[in-house]
């Protein structure tokens, strides 16, 4: 199927309910003219918000300033008043409990990162500052630092003092046999100081009244944990043994109890230490918990164990594995004497990778994940009455740990389904572990969404063939759930050929009396007892196309709790917030505006609330309000007069029709001296779904994407087009999406027909090079790692997870919906390599040479069939990049490359010579 350059597009209908007729929805204003384009200098220089918190009472904002290039600053806000403090080249920031002081991580500068030519390594201080005063102190050669619950103390892991031909960096902490370094308290009430020395690891107790250390001293006689009685200045040993190994120590949120795991070194080389965990307890003392002998025979007790209290202290979860093969063979110094002939030694220098068939990994992902499952440990608990229990095992990998009240564990395996994980996908199986007995029921099989165990253990629910399912533990019966709510529950905009997801669980009700379930729109309480569901939303979602979704929810919840609901309206794009309360339906709104909203934290012990507002024309600035959401207030303007500085543009929402007569929304960004009647040329840039990108203001760095405003405020026109699939003719479905919403705006009168550029990446570098097959409308197009010949792709790897990428076809996202050999013609059908003679438009393909998601040849093929029939293209092949270029050299040439490749094609712009001759190699 060939599409024209223009056809016509059917007259409105009321497709979208209260939008038909309105081709263009939520105009910005029109901005002042003839303002100045961003360079790539400005948006260099642009900053963003990271590491954003309130402190707990209410009064301070803290966060993260950062451009894309260049040294960021830590930024302290009162949320009352004009107060305001940063510390520069820093991150990371925390604030006490008591909100008197806030820490950072000082960075080296940018400079000294980049001109650095050997030498020692760089390292990281702290800066500390006193509220509300703003006064700083700064600390050089700080590891790590951390309050006390309390706010009381402030305690910073120094690094260990350099040595004259020191080399790595210790950034990590020191070495197993090193000895560790100063710890330094400070009493944040009269800067009392107070230095322990050779610490390895330190953890304050959840009140903040105890420090336990791990000692590793020069002579290993001190080697040991310790709590430290803050208040007191007592010291008391958990564990003193000559170099001694430790590790994983964890408080106990219940009593004042600790535990670590304890190990003496290993007497065999190549063999890992094997612990016991030891716990100590404040009128107790220390006591071995898990011995080494309680572990099964082969197994032990690895130095990271993985420790972790049930929130009521009655049980220590931990984790123990077995010993490998290659571990502690004994080693002999005795070489062979030489045989040239001698097949052994002639063999120990091979190098071979023998994938059997039969494998239930393939090779690359078994290498990929090695050093994960050589590793692997697997869960048990260790009761407070004495019992220890193994829950997980080599034919059960994965336990999860549950709420405190509940009696078992939830446990998934994936095992009968590796070998056929490479075409499917992979699937679970779903068990149930009894806490006590270790006793396992399995629940579900092949799974392919993770299944749910309720806070108090007494349910597990899963979704699986389109719908949901329950088990109640206690009498194992399993029963379809939430079968009377009349609304579908599977995903309504699901174009994959895998099953049908569902939204999701939002939460539980105390007691487990009853679960949360979403659908697109609304909430849903259903009881566990089998009584009625019902909304609470009261439908109101899908009457008015509003999504709903529950936010800062920890925990089950109580009746009559007040919940916080996130909105969006899935038709004109805007955000707000709503109020439910449990067991009563209906919701009330808080905040609603033409903006995008994200809830970002609740102050711990006041009634602020903290969270971003923005738009395509506004900077995400971090906003204040009480929990109704009365009088907000901007707390923050991290780039001053940005938006009036530049020609910015201005987002709007625009709707047509696919070729197939489905409703379609995208979003257009006018330029920032948008004249009215004036035909720009148009950037195009889609994957799947982007209209909900409206209110979204777009990531202000270099990178492998398009810069939005970068264009915008150029005089182009950028199109965001949705896309809607088809299983089986994904690069079709994508062209009867795209094609006529360029030609809406074609006739619109507001593109140049003749200067519409289509730029994808990955998924869409592929429906970029499909769609130039069937149409001569782009005057250019740029294909970033694209999949040019999927019978050749079906069966690549992709290297960051080492899987093959069959199921990406047969279940995923490729949208093929069989093999190869089932689906032969969708695989040619689909794959441009084989229409390139039908391209007309020219080319500019990028990809990494150790791309870990699309093989890197997929462009060489795009590119020498193109080459091979004298299609006008270019390939810029960037070396030891991944998926996504890495090296900031790199991300900024792709961009230059790509605005001069297409202002070229579209403005008419004199075109480089790397585009007129290319770039010969030169050895480099």
């Amino acid at each position: 199927m060939i599409i024209p350059s223009s056809f016509s597009i059917p007259s409105c209908r009321s497709v979208f309910a209260g939008l038909c007729g309105a081709l263009l929805l939520v105009p910005a204003a029109a901005g002042a003219q003839d303002k100045p384009p961003i360079t790539w200098t400005d948006l260099m220089q642009i900053r963003q918000v990271d590491d954003a918190s309130i402190s707990p009472d209410g009064r301070w904002v803290v966060f993260t300033a950062a451009p894309d290039r260049g040294d960021g600053e830590v930024v302290v806000r009162a949320v009352d008043g004009e107060a305001r403090f940063t510390v520069a080249r820093a991150d990371n920031p925390t604030v006490s409990d008591d909100g008197a002081w806030m820490a950072a991580r000082v960075l080296p500068s940018l400079e000294a990162r980049e001109t650095r030519d050997g030498g020692p390594p760089l390292r990281n201080g702290m800066a500390l500052m006193a509220l509300p005063s703003g006064a700083v102190e700064t600390v050089d050669e700080v590891r790590s630092f951390a309050f006390s619950p309390d706010g009381a103390w402030l305690a910073y892991h120094r690094h260990a003092p350099r040595d004259d031909d020191e080399g790595a960096d210790d950034d990590e902490g020191p070495e197993e046999d090193d000895p560790g370094t100063e710890l330094v308290l400070r009493r944040l009430a009269d800067g009392t100081l107070r230095t322990l020395p050779f610490v390895r690891a330190f953890a304050f107790s959840d009140d903040g009244g105890l420090l336990a250390t791990v000692v590793g001293s020069p002579d290993d006689a001190e080697d040991g944990v310790w709590v430290h009685d803050l208040s007191e200045g007592e010291v008391t040993a958990v564990d003193n043994r000559p170099d001694g190994v430790y590790g994983d120590l964890t408080w106990g949120e219940h009593d004042a109890e600790l535990a670590v795991v304890a190990a003496d070194p290993a007497e065999t080389e190549g063999r890992p230490a094997s612990g016991e965990v030891v716990v100590w307890r404040a009128d107790e003392g220390p006591a071995t918990w898990v011995a080494a002998d309680d572990a099964p025979e082969g197994w032990f007790v690895p130095v990271g164990a993985d420790l972790t209290w049930s929130e009521d202290g009655a049980r220590l979860f931990f984790a123990w594995r077995p010993l490998r093969d290659d571990e502690g063979a004994p080693a002999t110094d005795d070489e062979p004497a030489f045989d040239a002939y001698d097949t052994d030694q002639i063999l120990d220098g091979r190098g071979v990778d023998v994938w059997h068939w039969q494998d239930p990994r393939i090779m690359t992902q078994q290498k990929v994940v090695w050093n994960r499952e050589k590793e692997r440990t697997y869960r048990a608990v260790r009761h407070r009455d004495g019992a220890t229990v193994a829950l997980g095992g080599l034919d059960l990998p994965d336990v999860r740990i549950p709420e405190a009240e509940s009696p078992v564990a939830l446990a998934t395996s994936d095992l009968p389904y590796r070998w056929e994980s490479t075409w499917t996908g992979g699937a679970d199986d779903a068990y149930v572990v009894d806490l006590a007995t270790g006793e396992r029921t399995r629940v579900a099989e092949a799974l392919g969404s993770s299944p749910n165990l309720s806070p108090d253990g007494r349910f597990v629910v899963w979704w699986q063939d389109a719908a949901w399912w329950i088990h109640d533990v206690a009498s194992g019966d399993a029963r379809a759930l939430g079968a009377d709510i009349p609304a579908p529950l599977a995903d309504e905009d699901w174009d994959y050929p895998d099953e049908v997801p569902s939204y999701g669980v939002a939460g539980w009700m105390d007691d487990d009396a009853a679960v949360i379930l979403r659908d697109k729109y609304d909430l849903w309480v259903v009881p566990t007892d089998g009584s009625a569901s019902w909304s609470l939303t009261d439908g109101r979602g899908r009457a008015e196309h509003r999504v709903f979704r529950l936010e800062n929810v920890d925990g089950p919840i109580a009746p009559g709790q007040e919940l916080l609901l996130e909105s969006y309206h899935d038709l004109r794009k805007n955000y707000g917030f709503y109020r439910a309360r449990a067991g009563e339906a209906g919701v009330t709104r808080l905040l609603e505006d033409d903006k995008r909203f994200a809830f970002l934290a609740r102050a711990d012990d006041a009634e602020r609330m903290l969270f971003t507002r923005e738009a395509y024309d506004e900077f995400p600035d971090l906003w204040v309000a009480d929990p109704d959401f009365k009088n907000p207030s901007k707390v923050t303007d991290v780039n001053p007069g940005l938006i009036d500085r530049y020609a910015w543009g201005s987002a709007e929402l625009v709707e047509w029709w696919s070729l197939d007569g489905t409703p379609l929304q995208g979003v257009v960004i006018k330029p920032g001296n948008y004249q009215e009647g004036r035909r720009y040329p148009v950037l195009v840039y889609y994957y799947r779904f982007f209209s909900q990108r409206l209110h979204e203001f777009n990531d202000p760095s270099v990178n492998h994407r398009p810069s939005f405003p970068v264009y915008a405020s150029d005089d182009y026109v950028v199109f965001l087009p949705d896309v809607r699939f088809e299983v089986g003719s994904p690069g079709l479905a994508a062209t009867k999406s795209v094609v006529p919403g360029v030609q809406k705006l074609i006739d619109m009168g507001l593109a140049d027909p003749d200067g519409v550029a289509l730029h994808g990446h990955s998924w869409s570098g592929y429906q970029t090079a499909f769609i130039v097959t069937q149409t001569d409308l782009f005057a250019t197009a740029v294909a970033g790692a694209p999949v040019a010949n999927m019978t050749s792709a079906y069966s690549g790897i992709r290297l960051g997870s080492g899987l093959a990428r069959q199921f990406q076809y047969e279940k995923t996202q490729s949208r093929i919906g069989g093999s190869l050999w089932e689906n032969f013609d969708e695989y040619v059908e689909n794959s441009p390599v084989f229409y390139a003679d039908r391209i007309d438009t020219p080319m500019l393909i990028l990809h990494g040479d150790v791309d870990d998601a699309v093989p890197w040849e997929q462009s060489i093929e795009l590119y020498l069939a193109l080459r091979r029939l004298g299609k006008e293209t270019v390939f810029l092949q960037y070396r030891d990049e991944p998926h996504h270029p890495q090296r900031y050299a790199n991300k900024l040439d792709w961009s230059i490359r790509m605005k001069e490749w297409i202002d070229h094609y579209t403005k008419g712009t004199p075109a480089p010579a790397w585009m007129t001759e290319g770039v010969p190699y030169t050895g480099n």
